[in-house]
């Protein structure tokens, strides 16, 4: 396969679940890839893992220094980009009576401010015609109990794809979205709940998928 030959690639969030899938995808589609993500070891195992054509840049996204950095190596080593997956994000649950300022803050500061200074510091390196993709989440349109923020946060996201798609209209660069369902990813690992737990929801989960099992994140990255 050779869609992307040529191409210069950047994913956040690129070192496991739909990002590190889309990311070999990428690169086995003929592209150059650089991903980002927060710990080294997960990113030294990635580039490992996808072989060549990667390119490895530690950082969060809700870090502005650190987007400058991500974007800087860019800059320097292939001055441009055609492609941006806007991956990175968390999930963490909490009922209505029990988020706190630092729960939301958490939340947003990645799914939502995070992935908008990704897209805002990208533009200046990012060749007109080419393509953003925002990953958002079936959750922005179904009511799921315990998941206020983060539905909120993902629903901020397709809101953020409506309106850059009409901002970015002259450069003629396209902005969609994804918005899978369950996806077997670490990110379903959710921080601070036990594994008996984890494993409940999951099971949860299942019963209302028609295929009777989660989404694959290789299935994502062929979309």
């Amino acid at each position: 396969m050779s869609r992307l030959q040529g191409k210069i690639a950047v994913i956040t969030g690129g070192s496991s679940g739909i990002g590190l899938a889309t990311a070999q995808r990428f690169v086995d589609e003929g592209a150059y890839v650089f991903i980002t993500g927060r710990r080294q070891p997960e990113l030294d195992k990635a580039v490992a893992r996808i072989g060549r054509n990667v390119t490895a840049v530690q950082g969060d996204v809700s870090s502005s220094d650190d987007l400058d950095r991500l974007y800087e190596v860019v800059r320097r080593e292939k001055g441009s980009i055609d492609v941006l997956f806007a991956n990175a994000g968390i999930m963490q649950m909490q009922p209505l009576d029990g988020i706190s300022s630092a729960h939301y803050d958490t939340v947003f500061d990645t799914n939502v401010k995070g992935l908008l200074f990704s897209v805002q510091k990208a533009l200046v390196l990012m060749r007109d015609g080419g393509s953003i993709i925002l990953n958002a989440s079936i959750a922005a349109s179904r009511g799921v109990p315990g998941c206020s923020t983060y539905s909120a946060a993902k629903a901020a996201i397709r809101s953020f794809a409506r309106t850059w798609t009409a901002e970015l209209q002259s450069r003629g660069i396209r902005v969609n979205t994804l918005s899978p369902g369950p996806i077997d990813t670490p990110i379903m690992d959710l921080e601070g709940l036990a594994q008996e737990h984890v494993a409940q929801m999951k099971a949860a989960l299942v019963r209302g998928i028609p295929l009777g099992r989660l989404g694959r994140p290789d299935e994502v990255a062929a979309a």
